[in-house]
């Protein structure tokens, strides 16, 4: 008899594993408040990918620990296709050299689906500091050691990095405030809370063009195309300054290859459509089209890259 019921219920465990996917909604889960770049993006995928899969996208916030909270509820998740993680650097290559004891090791507790976007981190500070370019700002701090709050959409996260690259090069200091997300951090920027910081341009630069925020710089190697005008901080005085925020689609190991190769080459074209390149291309983001290996093997470069900053600051997070 128990025999016979082994084999019942292999037999459906069986059939319910191959019915096609997908068959049921898709969740995905954003590690960080709403209003925030990757929150943007997955709410700007969700219908194209909803339309061509035929499923309800659902996107759930789950914020805590600089994005670690949702990316440990994805990593032990079943891997079946049905829950995602749409993070972004800090949780999928900076945590791990900024906090001890993570729950999930980015490289080994996940299966990469695809880059979604990258886009240069905005040096931007409140319209009330009277510096017009980066090197005016680096002199008012030296001037005023004490003078600026650093706004930090999370601790160890990429921006909090990029103030101690950018900090640490000037010699300068200042005063890290950290927030559950950069919503909430773009939030007091506004408020004069918080008047100096780094932040991806996807969401930041809309309160630039508004007059909200006033931009000194922008972190990427080269001028950036949507805004040619804005110099980089390269070229205001530190050769060799690259930062960067990058949001990516990852899914539980194990999930089983056909579903990750359908979701990313449903996901390349959505990200093709002119639509979705013009939206992204107004924000200051690119699409940068890669296979799930090499995404994989990014993630694996990134991590490397980021330790070597945090390891030659002498930073301490936990």
């Amino acid at each position: 008899m128990k025999r016979t019921l082994a084999i019942l219920f292999a037999l459906f465990a069986t059939a319910a594993f191959a019915q096609p996917w997908p068959s049921k909604p898709i969740k995905i889960i954003v590690p960080y408040p709403a209003g925030g770049t990757s929150d943007i993006l997955a709410r700007a995928l969700s219908p194209g990918l909803q339309a061509a899969l035929g499923q309800a996208i659902v996107v759930e916030n789950k914020p805590g620990a600089t994005g670690n909270v949702g990316a440990d509820f994805v990593a032990k998740s079943p891997p079946d296709g049905y829950t995602l993680l749409l993070a972004d650097i800090g949780s999928l290559a900076i945590s791990p050299s900024v906090f001890t004891g993570l729950p999930f090791e980015p490289v080994k507790d996940f299966a990469p689906v695809i880059m979604v976007a990258y886009s240069p981190h905005l040096l931007v500070v409140h319209p009330s500091v009277p510096a017009k370019d980066a090197r005016e700002l680096v002199a008012l701090a030296k001037a005023k050691p004490d003078t600026f709050n650093f706004a930090v959409s999370g601790i160890g996260g990429a921006n909090h990095l990029a103030g101690i690259d950018f900090a640490q090069r000037a010699g300068i200091k200042w005063t890290y405030v950290p927030y559950k997300g950069g919503s909430q951090a773009l939030t007091d920027m506004v408020g004069g809370q918080s008047n100096v910081m780094f932040n991806g341009m996807l969401a930041t630069y809309p309160f630039v063009k508004d007059g909200k925020l006033k931009v000194l710089a922008v972190s990427s190697a080269k001028r950036f195309s949507a805004a040619p005008e804005i110099p980089t901080v390269a070229e205001s005085g530190m050769p060799g300054f690259e930062t960067g925020s990058w949001q990516g689609i990852v899914a539980p190991a194990g999930t089983p290859p056909e579903v990750v190769n359908r979701l990313h080459a449903t996901i390349t074209s959505i990200l093709a459509t002119p639509d979705m390149k013009d939206r992204l291309d107004k924000a200051g983001a690119e699409v940068r089209p890669m296979s799930p290996a090499q995404f994989g093997a990014f993630i694996r470069n990134e991590r490397d890259r980021w330790a070597k900053v945090v390891k030659e600051s002498g930073a301490k997070f936990d």
